[in-house]
């Protein structure tokens, strides 16, 4: 039932790829609608209502396009706009969230350490998963300026990329942390480059495969009955039912999601009142 449904995925740009590949997998014939603000990453360093006034525009746009669903595919929009959205919206709204509860309960050394964007590990949100979640468990928070940006660039394992997962990921081991929450959407997608770094004994965890099925328990049980079927006519050139926008420079978009994507897509511009 939930396989023709249309569900519409923002970021701050290209990062959430990696919760649409959880989706795409959970919900192979759903139709996707991904928008990249591009023209705005990082969200990291702006201020909370400015990312909720972007969050608000992008989905006004998805919804305007025929989205049932939205997921927020940013830890730092879900911790400034989903609120907002959901106040606004009576669709299902779904965000991310650092994984503590998981990485509590996997580390053996008691100490786990997170990479996140500064606006993550500053909201009162993540600080409300470390009152429910922590317990005794030791929680070591790592600010990663720089990391969005190597992903937006394609730069998965350069030297630049390199550089700054082993300055936000050696103290973290040095404090006993056997345990790392990748808390952006961007980082699963440096997570072979982390795993050179810190090794094969430390756990690495992230939230997109919990997120896509949260989105499949929300809609079965808040939208039983389909409001949409994918024609033949709405395919992109991606070669299955999944559109990408921008509000950033589409040929530069269209490169970086064709890498990350494993697939050559092409992007389309947002139109001007959403960029």
């Amino acid at each position: 039932m939930n396989q023709s449904r249309t569900i519409g995925v923002f970021d701050s740009g290209v990062g959430g790829l990696s919760v649409l590949h959880h989706i795409r997998a959970a919900l192979p014939d759903a139709k996707l609608i991904y928008v990249a603000d591009s023209g705005h990453v990082p969200y990291g360093d702006k201020s909370p209502p400015y990312i909720e006034a972007r969050s608000l525009i992008l989905t006004r746009f998805l919804v305007e396009h025929g989205a049932e669903a939205i997921v927020i595919a940013c830890n730092t929009a879900t911790a400034a706009a989903a609120a907002a959205l959901r106040s606004r919206y009576t669709l299902p709204i779904i965000g991310m969230e650092p994984a503590v509860k998981p990485a509590v309960a996997a580390t053996r050394s008691g100490v786990v350490g997170v990479l996140a964007t500064i606006g993550t590990l500053e909201s009162a949100r993540f600080a409300a998963l470390l009152e429910k979640y922590a317990g005794e468990v030791e929680i070591v928070t790592q600010g990663c300026p720089g990391l969005v940006e190597v992903v937006e660039r394609g730069d998965l394992h350069g030297i630049e990329a390199r550089r700054l997962i082993e300055r936000y990921t050696l103290p973290l081991l040095a404090r006993g942390a056997d345990t790392l929450i990748l808390g952006c959407t961007h980082y699963p997608f440096l997570a072979p480059l982390i795993r050179e770094v810190v090794g094969e004994s430390i756990a690495l965890i992230d939230t997109g495969a919990a997120v896509a099925r949260e989105l499949n328990r929300r809609i079965e049980l808040e939208l039983p009955s389909p409001l949409s079927v994918l024609s033949a006519a709405t395919a992109t050139a991606s070669g299955d039912n999944t559109q990408f926008f921008t509000s950033g420079d589409s040929e530069q978009a269209s490169r970086i999601m064709s890498v990350l994507w494993n697939e050559r897509i092409t992007a389309q511009e947002l139109p001007p009142e959403f960029a």
